[in-house]
């Protein structure tokens, strides 16, 4: 393939489930691939098999999509509707000389394959129609197969897994347009990315074969081979393909886990690629960094802990205004209700000191519960032990230092430190009181940070509710 041509990828899902985590992590390959060069990055759904593809799962694809960030070229093209194009490709093959009219029955091919096998002879059916003059035609059904080679071998020179060769001798002469009319998939794909200008074909390598037969196709239309990428699949944890036993698979199941779309990018991108030791990066230092040269050969395994690692590291370095807009969306998706206005503004006010530990957003959000909580505060069953008539007496003593003080951290660190020495106490002792009073849980952001975000009024009435 020529080098100055500019850079056209593609991915091309089927509308008949979920989006796959492995379609995801394709397209964001195909995407990085694209975006990295300035070229362009194109959506194709493969919609030919019209029993199993719903409108439905079209939209999974486009949701799953929108979420990972992946944003695609122009309108998205229906295979399902190129149907006559395609038909036209397979009469010109025809016409060339490439292909041939096939008129046997179903019923005796099986019966070939049959007698074949009982005899353990090769199942592979040769058609007696390949070399028959148009003259001994019967006005029958008929299906058009490609004439393939059959000596010699389809040399497949692959970006990822090298040189990949097949023997023709073991290729059949594959059918590409049915006695109905309808194309099959092996020439459909051939077509869509022909005329869509696709230059580097990256997808799944269970899809390595299927480039032997495909490059046929390119070669009798004398049209230029797409580069190929075939890349290995993802496998669970116990080094097994991927499947529900081993957890969410579907993409949609990650956003409405909580995973953060830039740390689920990050981590995808890292699955099976490998800039030299970079776990952590962003994603313009991925389409900076994306080329097919860093793509391993053997499957990469899913590890949840390193994901989640991963997502954590990107809350924390997110915009806190970019992140409450995620949570958000986060909410929306998981079906949880809405943050109300004065929710949301103190959300806000919390980010600073909630994004750090937290690795996905229901963290943020049990995190945030002092500041998305309403008075009365009732504290749980262990922040409630710490509530005791000592504790409620000193934090009566407490509010009116607090009603007079500016509210800054260093001003209420030294009246907290006194009124913990005045009582002879440890600071931590105090502090379990606080956390119960302000938020009715143990595991809180500082007592400090609280403070500051609920403000001085909500606190000094936090304490008063507390103390009784």
């Amino acid at each position: 393939m020529s080098s100055d041509r500019p850079v056209i990828t593609r991915i091309a899902p089927s509308p008949t489930g979920y989006m796959h985590i492995g379609t995801a992590r394709t397209a964001l390959f195909n995407w990085l691939f694209a975006r990295g060069r300035g070229g362009k990055f194109l959506l194709r759904i493969e919609d030919t098999d019209r029993e199993r593809s719903t409108p439905e799962a079209t939209q999974a694809i486009v949701r799953g999509m929108t979420w990972l960030g992946l944003d695609w070229d122009g309108e998205a093209v229906s295979q399902f509707e190129q149907k006559d194009r395609h038909a036209e490709v397979a009469h010109e093959m025809l016409a060339r000389g490439a292909a041939y009219k096939c008129f046997a029955t179903q019923e005796e091919i099986e019966a070939f394959r049959q007698e074949a096998g009982a005899e353990k002879r090769s199942t592979l059916y040769r058609s007696p129609w390949r070399e028959a003059p148009p003259s001994t035609h019967p006005d029958a059904p008929y299906v058009i197969r490609m004439k393939a080679p059959q000596s010699g071998e389809t040399v497949i020179e692959d970006a990822v897994q090298g040189t990949v060769t097949f023997r023709n001798d073991l290729l059949d002469d594959m059918i590409v347009l049915r006695s109905d009319g309808t194309p099959t998939y092996m020439l459909a794909v051939v077509v869509d990315d022909h005329d869509m200008g696709i230059t580097h074909v990256i997808r799944g390598d269970d899809h390595l074969q299927n480039a032997a037969r495909q490059t046929m196709v390119y070669d009798a239309m004398g049209w230029e081979i797409p580069v190929w990428a075939h890349i290995p699949l993802i496998f669970g944890p116990d080094g097994k393909k991927l499947s529900k036993r081993h957890g969410a698979t579907g993409v949609e199941e990650y956003q409405i886990m909580g995973y953060p779309a830039a740390g689920m990018r990050n981590y995808l991108t890292r699955l099976g690629w490998s800039h030299g030791d970079d776990e952590f990066f962003t994603t313009e230092q991925a389409k900076e960094w994306f080329n097919l040269e860093g793509i391993g050969r053997s499957p990469a395994r899913l590890d949840f802990k390193k994901l989640e690692n991963l997502c954590g590291q990107h809350i924390a370095a997110s915009d806190d205004a970019a992140l409450l807009h995620e949570l958000e969306t986060y909410l929306a998706a998981a079906g949880k209700a809405p943050l109300t206005k004065p929710q949301r503004d103190s959300m806000s006010r919390a980010m600073y000191c909630l994004k750090d530990r937290a690795k996905k957003f229901p963290d943020l959000v049990e995190k945030a519960e002092f500041a998305l909580n309403a008075r009365p505060v009732q504290p749980d069953e262990a922040s409630a032990k710490s509530l005791d008539a000592v504790s409620r007496g000193i934090l009566k003593t407490l509010t009116p230092r607090l009603q007079t003080a500016s509210w800054t951290k260093e001003t209420l660190e030294l009246i907290l430190t006194e009124a913990a020495t005045a009582h002879g106490i440890g600071f931590g002792k105090l502090a379990a009181p606080l956390r119960a009073a302000l938020a009715g849980r143990t595991a809180t952001p500082s007592v400090y940070d609280m403070m500051l975000v609920l403000g001085q009024n909500e606190t000094i009435a936090r304490l008063e509710d507390a103390a009784g």
